[in-house]
């Protein structure tokens, strides 16, 4: 009896590993299949659903990252912020909103003059899936005009107030010359935790090709910036515009939001 109950132990544990072997198989099959990207699998994680996405980081071996503030209220640390920057020589991206423009002209030239490259963050920071398309076309043209006229540089970039977005959307803001821009690393700042937690948040998620989020005024970016800068140069990290770390062509962007080679 005994030895019965141990072949049937030994039998079940067989059939169990064997079962195993032939998922994996399979699944491997279906890999192999879809690996062209025209199987369903494939179709999904290399974005071939139709899906239109943002980039939120960039397929990236050297080391570079981007950092970014989106201003939409308040200014009084953004001076700050500009100091920190120069006295780390970093450069960084601010997202600038066309009403916080209107109120900061002089604080906008600042911002271009300091070598940091300006996008547009809407005019009004409506969300972008809730207005028509003729509304967005307006939010963005009328933004990126008062951003062009006191830096006298063409705005390339758009971050979607809320960080929303659909296809209409992003094939709006294609259609003028945006390219939409997400983040792969959220610092919370503006949820007003303390600095010590904004830099936990960031550093425990940057990765090669990264692009961090920031807000201009949060309440403790200007205490946390300084360690995140420094302590990021001295891991070899290397902040550069988001479109000098944008892959220009021979690229397409994974289910995850991320750019990378073809």
């Amino acid at each position: 009896m005994k030895k019965h109950r141990g072949k049937l132990r030994f039998y079940t544990f067989k059939m169990f590993w064997v079962k195993a072997i032939l998922l994996m198989m399979v699944t491997l099959c279906v890999l192999s299949i879809s690996f062209d990207g025209t199987g369903a699998l494939a179709q999904v994680f290399f974005n071939k659903t139709g899906k239109k996405l943002p980039v939120y980081c960039v397929q990236n071996s050297s080391k570079q990252i981007a950092i970014s503030f989106d201003a939409a209220w308040g200014s009084d640390k953004t001076e700050s912020i500009l100091n920190i920057l120069k006295e780390e020589n970093v450069l960084a991206n601010f997202f600038l909103v066309g009403m916080w423009v209107d109120k900061n002209e002089e604080l906008t030239k600042k911002i271009y003059d300091a070598g940091m490259e300006i996008g547009t963050h809407s005019n009004t920071h409506a969300n972008f899936t809730s207005l028509s398309k003729t509304q967005m076309e307006l939010e963005l043209t009328e933004s990126v005009k008062k951003i062009e006229n006191i830096t006298k540089e063409t705005v390339k970039l758009f971050r979607t107030p809320f960080g929303a977005y659909d296809n209409n959307v992003i094939s709006v803001a294609e259609n003028l010359g945006l390219q939409t821009i997400q983040w792969d690393v959220d610092s919370l700042d503006w949820k007003g935790i303390s600095s010590e937690e904004i830099v936990k948040n960031i550093l425990k998620k940057v990765s090669s090709g990264s692009i961090i989020l920031c807000h201009n005024n949060a309440e403790s970016i200007v205490e946390a910036l300084p360690s995140v800068l420094k302590i990021l140069k001295s891991q070899g990290y290397e902040f550069v515009h988001i479109s000098d770390l944008l892959l220009k062509e021979n690229f397409t962007i994974d289910i995850t939001g991320r750019q990378i080679l073809k």
